[in-house]
């Protein structure tokens, strides 16, 4: 088989992941680091460089190809595309933001005919301070 897709191919690049030059170089780099994507391990090397892994999980993903498809566009077996999914596939994954909300709750001012009391702190842990002050609503 031959290869018809590479990353050498910028056009490529750009097109099947939506990043540019630079920032497909910052990815594979963190990839390096992070997953040691290209560091020794046992059994047999891979097939594809990591440049060309990356484009494949990301042409897999972003594409209505099958497997198989994908496959054959860069030149290899079904199931070593499979591998090459399932191995970078975690490390590509966008995590969900962690984001800090606060349970907005409301306070009475202070003489507005309603005594409930509100707790200083709410299950996030932030102050209810920082909330804002709502008057009553008049039933």
């Amino acid at each position: 088989m031959t290869q018809l897709i590479n990353a050498s191919e910028h056009t490529w690049v750009e097109l099947l992941t939506g990043l540019d030059e630079a920032e497909f170089e910052d990815l594979l780099e963190t990839l390096r680091m992070r997953a040691r994507a290209d560091g020794p391990r046992a059994g047999r090397r891979w097939t594809l460089s990591l440049e060309d892994r990356v484009l494949l999980v990301s042409a897999y993903w972003r594409t209505q190809l099958t497997m198989r498809e994908v496959a054959t566009l860069f030149g290899i077996s079904k199931s070593a595309a499979d591998r090459i999914v399932g191995h970078l596939g975690p490390h590509l994954e966008l995590s969900p933001l962690r984001r800090r909300r606060c349970r907005l709750s409301l306070r009475c001012e202070a003489g507005s005919g309603d005594s409930g009391a509100a707790d200083d702190r709410c299950d996030d842990g932030c102050d209810e301070d920082d909330s804002p002050m709502v008057p009553a609503q008049r039933r």
